[in-house]
């Protein structure tokens, strides 16, 4: 009886003592320095309390821009189909500041495509192309003046000490030097040359001498590669930047030269197909309005396109020329100065037939023909057409919308043929 009252104390200090080191077992730190479960779960519920949630912006997407196309500037015009005076340049400038176009970045104008910030309801963005030394000793003084940010794009070989690099080219120098003063530089190709295969281009050899060839099959994909990837690379390596859009030259472009541009991580594709900018507009064919001295109205048609819009204005659907069948289609070349413009409305829905109406470029609004049944809105052209490509503005009202469509198509009369000859060295 004595020593079973004496085992019970030693029994109950052994059970208290295994308890204890049970309990240190349990809050001993898990492996990796984790928590228990429980633990972890509400300290993950703190963090999230704690942490502000991130929600993507609500953008306007009745904005819309323009996007100019610049190239020389000179005092005396010898070619007016690239340059312009300082003076001339300066006034356009002016003129969007005295008409309320704000001009905006061009990685702003790809944000708000992408929906994630707003641009001001009408707006502007400048570039310039090819490289030209005026554009560093003229041009930017301008645009500092107005405090308007520019886009450059560059074709790599026109670059001084590049083989088509001339005296009148901007250098590797200057353009390091507006990089680091915020100017965007993006890319023009290596040579400035019709990237569509078939068409006869200039080679340049090694040692610099150039050849004239028509490149098909493997050797036009090696050429067209170098034109499309290997400028952006040498940019991106000579300016330590990020190149994320592709001017094409002249204009000219196909499904393949779309693929490669993508393929080779370009956000955008740039033409010069002018037109108004919306929210829809597609990506892999963004029309700038280029800007030339024997085409003075180029430009007060382009800010004419957005002058009547305004913030607060009644929302417009846009619909996208390919779902409305164009004649002629987007991006099309016709061989013709007097085309039947045409577009069905017929998916959009009821048309309220006195709603409809069609804007020219060039012509301004025009009398059309709409069949209701059908949903056909044409238009003959009744005398030529003068500029390179035209810009047509569909719009009409379905059940109290305002519907809006635009396209752009060039005009090459006679047998097709290459928009311009290959890029010659500036001197």
């Amino acid at each position: 009886m004595m020593i079973r009252f004496a085992i019970l104390p030693l029994l109950l200090a052994l059970n208290f003592s295994m308890c204890k080191k049970q309990q240190a077992v349990t809050e001993e730190p898990q492996p990796g320095g984790t928590s228990s479960p429980a633990a972890a779960a509400i300290a993950a519920a703190s963090v999230a309390a704690a942490s502000p949630k991130i929600t993507k912006p609500v953008v306007d997407q009745t904005a819309q821009t323009l996007i100019f196309c610049y190239h020389r500037l000179v005092d005396k015009v010898r070619y007016p189909g690239t340059e312009i005076t300082p003076a001339a340049f300066e006034a356009q400038m002016k003129e969007l500041k005295d008409k309320g176009v704000t001009v905006i970045s061009m990685q702003d104008l790809l944000a708000w495509k992408r929906g994630e910030k707003n641009i001001p309801p009408r707006c502007a963005v400048i570039t310039f192309d090819d490289g030209w030394k005026s554009q560093y000793e003229v041009a930017w003084p301008i645009l500092k003046k107005f405090g308007y940010p520019v886009t450059m794009f560059i074709y790599t070989e026109g670059v001084r000490g590049g083989s088509l690099g001339g005296g009148e080219a901007i250098t590797w120098e200057q353009l390091a030097d507006m990089r680091d003063n915020g100017v965007d530089i993006q890319a023009h190709t290596a040579t400035h040359q019709d990237l569509r295969e078939g068409h006869t281009v200039m080679v340049i050899e090694p040692g610099g001498k150039r050849t004239k060839k028509k490149l098909t099959g493997a050797d036009y994909e090696k050429w067209v590669q170098n034109e499309v990837v290997g400028c952006k690379e040498l940019l991106e390596q000579r300016l330590g930047i990020k190149v994320n859009c592709f001017a094409v030259p002249f204009g000219n472009y196909n499904e393949h030269v779309k693929e490669l541009a993508r393929n080779a991580g370009y956000e955008a594709m740039f033409t010069v197909y002018g037109q108004p900018i919306t929210f829809t507009s597609p990506m892999d064919s963004i029309g700038r309005y280029a800007i030339e001295a024997n085409k003075p109205k180029v430009f007060a048609d382009a800010v004419s396109m957005i002058g009547a819009s305004s913030g607060g204005g009644t929302a417009v659907a846009e619909v996208g020329a390919k779902d409305l069948m164009t004649q002629p289609a987007d991006g099309e070349t016709v061989h013709t100065a007097l085309p039947l413009i045409k577009a069905n409305l017929g998916s959009i829905g009821q048309i309220e037939p006195g709603s409809v109406q069609m804007r020219v470029s060039g012509l301004g609004l025009v009398p059309v023909s709409f069949d209701p049944k059908t949903g056909m809105v044409s238009y003959q052209v009744p005398q030529k057409l003068r500029d390179k490509t035209c810009t047509v503005i569909v719009s009409a009202k379905s059940a109290g919308k305002k519907v809006e469509t635009h396209w752009t198509f060039g005009i090459e009369e006679g047998p097709a043929t290459a928009a311009s000859s290959p890029a010659t060295t500036k001197k």
